[in-house]
């Protein structure tokens, strides 16, 4: 069997197909006023494609997981980004809004396919705090994503049109799959179970103290797609940032991000995995109503607190997320792809939801997007503590503590 890759390597190649859907959501939001006009629609109903991105998503994870389980990894990855190429080239040729969702939905079924075997190798070759770390340091290479994406889509817009931003991504996603296809071997070399997909759903749904932490990455995820959805508007809208300095802006969270993603890999060595969720939730829920606090009471939001405050309720998403992933995935040695399916995909649901909502409920200021940031970052630690008030289990007594 052909040997997997140096470490290093493999966590590149990995983080990089987990990538690719950052770089699908946010290298075309500075292009979203400029596709609104080609199509002659309202900056709402271009809005409206990042949702439904994140509602395709993760049908498509919750496909892709038993599928991965299943047929392997290898082929879980391909049949995934053979449709994240064809919807792309879709988009690329859409003349119409409609056409542009039909095709934002293939994209995303996809990429969500596709993604969900990185966690599943990830759990196939590590585990415990080895496997925490793993998924720490794929988050510090694919946080760049969203730092460099929304930059790269103001250069490729001012060089060509929005289509251009796709044709962009359907090279990226061609590149990334001939890499993998080259390098990665098939990692899951446990005998197939004869289950059905229901079956391994409800395997994952039914252990309460690994829903705790799944819960945990959907709400940190809830909080970060109200900002991705709201941002557009609130800082080019309501603010008037320019389109050239709306990247920089939407960056700096992400300058955030791997700060605290370093501290993380730092204090895994140290502290309990299930300690850091607990303070990322913490840094989460005041940094979210701090941000709420200021924008209902304030009669004029500041940009500057609001840009500060945001950075610090994404940040602790390093806290939260990869540890949480790890510790959830940990309980599910021959279902790994179906776990991490649905810890990709109610992140993206809940993400799809609170985009909505922040969409439905906007009335032109910030007010919105901060209200549910804040009730998306407190469900987290409150849902945990639901599930896990009960006591550790029994299994992965390294994560557990």
């Amino acid at each position: 069997m052909k040997t997997l890759p140096h470490p290093a390597l493999l966590l590149l190649l990995l983080a990089g197909l987990t990538a690719m859907t950052p770089l699908a959501i946010d290298a075309y939001l500075p292009a979203i006023p400029t596709i609104a006009g080609a199509f002659g629609v309202s900056v709402h109903d271009v809005e409206l494609t990042i949702s439904i991105y994140l509602a395709g998503y993760a049908t498509g994870q919750l496909l892709g997981g038993p599928f991965s389980d299943h047929f392997g990894r290898r082929c879980g990855i391909f049949t995934g980004l053979a449709l994240f190429i064809a919807g792309t080239l879709g988009i690329v040729l859409s003349t119409t809004i409609e056409m542009l969702w039909f095709f934002r939905v293939i994209q995303a079924l996809g990429g969500g396919i596709s993604v969900v075997n990185p966690g599943a190798i990830i759990r196939d070759i590590t585990q415990g705090k080895q496997s925490a770390r793993y998924f720490a340091h794929m988050g510090l290479i694919m946080l760049m994503a969203p730092l460099v994406a929304p930059l790269l889509g103001v250069i490729i817009l001012g060089f060509a049109g929005w289509q251009a931003i796709f044709v962009f991504l359907l090279l990226y996603a061609f590149v990334i799959g001939l890499a993998l296809y080259r390098s990665v071997p098939e990692t899951r070399l446990v005998p197939e179970q004869k289950i059905g997909t229901l079956r391994r759903y409800f395997m994952v749904l039914g252990n309460r103290y690994a829903m705790g932490f799944l819960l945990s990455t959907s709400c940190a995820s809830g909080a970060l797609f109200a900002f991705i959805t709201a941002s557009p508007s609130v800082y080019m809208g309501y603010f008037g940032v320019s389109e050239t300095l709306y990247p920089f802006l939407f960056g700096a969270n992400v300058l955030t991000l791997i700060l605290l993603n370093r501290i993380n890999v730092f204090l895994i060595r140290y502290q309990r995995v299930t300690s850091l969720i607990s303070l990322g939730q913490l840094m989460q829920v005041m940094g979210a109503l701090s941000l709420l606090l200021h924008c209902w009471l304030s009669d004029r939001p500041s940009l500057f607190v609001v840009v500060v405050l945001v950075m610090l309720t994404l940040s602790a998403q390093s806290l939260i997320m990869s540890n949480s992933n790890a510790s959830a995935i940990e309980f599910f040695p021959t279902n790994s792809g179906t776990a991490a399916a649905l810890l990709g995909a109610s992140g993206f649901i809940i993400g799809a939801f609170t985009g909505l909502l922040v969409a439905l409920t906007s009335d032109g200021t910030p007010l919105a997007m901060a209200a549910v940031m804040f009730g998306s970052a407190l469900a987290g630690p409150v849902l945990r503590y639901f599930f896990q008030h009960k006591g550790p289990p029994v299994l992965a007594p390294d994560v557990a503590g």
